[in-house]
């Protein structure tokens, strides 16, 4: 089975230089963790809705547990530990989770849907002509600019631009690339400057594709809460329904007599939020919705009073 997002992160992570040699053996045994959670994955298969959700969710909690504890808290290195940022093992664990969560609610509730589905898809922001009155340039310079999601639902889409109307091939531009119609940022840990960002990110997104949603999803909060109606965001969802562990503890994790000493408490902070089946699934709901269109009856509307 091949890798995908996460996989690669673990392979990178194995070929690092700078890997302790202890940690090897950790995440070799964390590649057939992971390639046994894309099995199990693969495998599930209800008709019900709710319990397809339920049932995957249960296998990112247990393989996540693995990453957290079992590959980068245990390790008696401190490595793993205080490089997790820059190698992104754990944080793109659920990168590689939606995609397959969502293909296989769609593949239920949708089968014959035809749209992409992929982490870190670069996706159409704008179109501009680099072209001038001295330089016309083919197509008049036609070119776009993309950026990365970190989850999107796109389609392929095509552009072409030419100064001939019978759109001849030495006078004409053609580019592909992906329209995004719901977008998702993720983050570990939700804090000021990140709901900041991603709110001139939603900005741009919606002047690009004016039908397209965009979703925050965050493991913890570590912000006092803001109300995103101001924003372009259309929800921001904690996935685990908790705060972040606060500074004062997690300075005790950066060294392995730390993580020892505080290894139950971490567990139990863990146990204790666990990924939510509910936010998941009002996510899907959220997807679901979009594939809905349904047309407006005036007697329906006059009956309501509303539309």
């Amino acid at each position: 089975m091949k890798m995908g997002i996460h996989g690669e992160k673990l392979a990178a992570a194995l070929a690092n230089e700078k890997l302790p040699e202890g940690d090897k053996e950790r995440i070799e045994a964390t590649i057939k963790e992971y390639m046994a959670w894309l099995q199990k994955m693969e495998s599930i298969s209800f008709d019900n809705l709710s319990e397809l959700i339920h049932a995957l969710v249960d296998t990112l909690i247990e393989y996540k547990f693995v990453v957290d504890v079992n590959l980068i808290f245990d390790s008696p290195d401190d490595f793993l530990y205080r490089q997790k940022g820059q190698l992104k093992i754990d944080n793109t664990v659920i990168e590689e989770f939606l995609p397959i969560l969502v293909r296989k609610c769609l593949d239920l509730q949708i089968p014959e849907s035809i749209i992409d589905i992929a982490p870190q898809t670069p996706t159409f922001s704008s179109v501009y002509f680099n072209s001038s009155l001295s330089n016309p340039s083919i197509g008049g310079g036609l070119a776009i600019k993309t950026k990365d999601q970190d989850f999107a639902l796109s389609r392929k889409l095509y552009l072409r631009s030419s100064y001939s109307e019978d759109f001849d091939d030495d006078k004409t531009v053609t580019i592909a690339t992906n329209i995004g119609y719901i977008l998702a940022e993720i983050k570990t840990n939700l804090d000021k400057t990140m709901f900041q960002e991603a709110s001139a990110t939603a900005r741009d997104i919606k002047l690009a594709v004016t039908g397209a949603k965009y979703f925050l999803l965050c493991d913890y909060l570590d912000m006092t809460p803001i109300s995103s109606a101001t924003t372009d965001i259309d929800e921001i969802l904690i996935l685990r329904k908790a705060k972040r562990i606060s500074s004062n503890i997690r300075a005790k994790y950066s060294t392995y007599q730390g993580r020892k000493t505080s290894r139950s408490a971490y567990i139990k902070y863990l146990q204790d939020n666990p990924y939510s089946v509910e936010m998941f699934q009002r996510l899907i709901e959220h997807i679901l919705a979009q594939f809905t269109n349904e047309t407006l009856v005036e007697a329906n509307v006059l009956n309501d009073g509303y539309f």
